[in-house]
C-alpha cells in the first residue's frame, strides 16, 4: 500500500507542472578557476581591436594600429614560480598567430628603446616552452631603458612576491595611449606607448589593485602609481574580468583598492633608485 501511495505521489509531481524546489546557489570554487591554457578564457578582458591571440600560457589583444599589445593576460601561481628557472631564451621573433602581422626584431634596431616584455620572461621561467612564448614580438612594446630596468622591473618583481604569498594571481598588463605618440620605430611603425598599466586580481583573497606608470625614468614609489581597476577601464576602454566575477562583486573589487594589502619592498625601492635607474 505504501509503495502504491509513493508511486501516485511521484506521478502527481511529474505531471502536475509544479516547479522543483529552488537549488541553493553554489559559490564558484576558486581552486577550479586556477587553470591555464587554451581552454582557460573566462578571465580574459574585452578587446577593443577584436584581434585576440591565445598562446598556450597567456593570451593577448593586439593593437595593429600601434604594433604593440593592447593587453596580455595570464595566471601567475606560486607553484610555478617556485620551480627551477630555465635559461632565458632571448629568441625575439614575430608572432605567427597575429593575422595582421606583428612587429619584427628589425623594428627595434638602432633605437634607444628596449624591447619591453609585458608577460615577463621570469614569470614563465618554469618551462622552456613558456619562456619562449614571451619573446613573441606581440608581447613586446618599446620601453624607455630607465623605465624597463627601473620601476617596471620593480613592479614585476613585486608581482611575483605577491603571487607567492597569495598562491595565485590573475595578471593583465598593457599599453596606455592617453597622449599623442611621440616616437615611431622601424619599417612597421611601432608606437612607443606613453605609459603602461598592470592590473592584479587575487580572487581568493578578494582584493585587486592596478598601476598606471609613465614610460620614463621614475624615482617615485610604486604606491604613488596605484589606482583602481575602474580607472584603468576609463583610460583604456577595456573591461576587465567580465566573465570571471559576479556583477556586484566585480563592481566592488574594481572600484576599490588598498595599497596596505599589497606591501612594497623598501630594499627593492632603494636598489631601483640607486642602481637600476642608472642601467642604460
Amino acid at each position: 500500500f505504501a509503495a502504491i501511495l509513493g508511486g501516485l505521489y511521484f506521478l502527481f509531481q511529474k505531471f502536475s507542472g509544479s516547479p522543483p524546489p529552488p537549488e541553493e546557489p553554489v559559490k564558484e570554487d576558486v581552486a577550479n578557476l586556477e587553470q591555464t591554457g587554451e581552454d582557460s578564457i573566462f578571465y580574459l578582458p574585452t578587446s577593443t581591436t577584436g584581434e585576440v591571440v591565445r598562446h598556450q600560457f597567456y593570451a593577448l589583444s593586439y593593437l595593429d594600429k600601434y604594433e604593440v599589445p593592447e593587453w596580455v593576460a595570464y595566471e601567475l601561481t606560486a607553484e610555478r614560480l617556485n620551480e627551477t628557472w630555465v635559461e632565458r631564451s632571448n629568441n625575439f621573433r614575430p608572432d605567427p598567430k597575429v593575422e595582421s602581422g606583428s612587429a619584427t626584431p628589425d623594428d627595434y634596431k638602432n633605437t634607444r628603446f628596449d624591447r619591453g616584455h609585458l608577460v615577463p620572461a621570469a614569470d614563465m621561467a618554469f618551462s622552456n616552452e613558456a619562456m619562449s612564448e614571451t619573446f613573441f614580438l606581440s608581447n613586446i612594446a618599446p620601453q624607455d631603458p630607465a623605465f624597463n630596468k627601473g620601476i617596471w622591473r620593480e613592479l614585476e618583481e613585486l608581482t611575483r612576491d605577491w603571487a607567492k604569498k597569495a598562491g595565485h594571481l590573475y595578471v593583465v598588463s598593457g599599453s596606455v595611449f592617453d597622449q599623442p605618440v611621440k616616437f615611431w620605430l622601424g619599417e612597421n611603425q611601432v608606437a612607443v606607448p606613453p605609459a603602461f598599466f598592470k592590473v592584479l586580481l587575487d580572487l581568493k583573497g578578494e582584493k585587486a589593485i592596478a598601476f598606471i606608470i609613465p614610460n620614463a625614468l621614475s624615482e617615485e614609489r610604486i604606491e604613488s602609481f596605484a589606482t583602481s581597476i575602474d580607472e584603468v577601464e576609463k583610460l583604456t576602454g577595456i573591461n576587465f574580468f567580465p566573465n570571471l566575477l559576479e556583477p556586484d562583486f566585480e563592481q566592488e573589487l574594481e572600484a576599490n583598492f588598498d595599497v596596505s594589502l599589497w606591501k612594497s619592498n623598501e630594499k627593492k625601492y632603494q636598489v631601483r633608485v640607486e642602481n637600476w635607474n642608472t642601467l642604460q
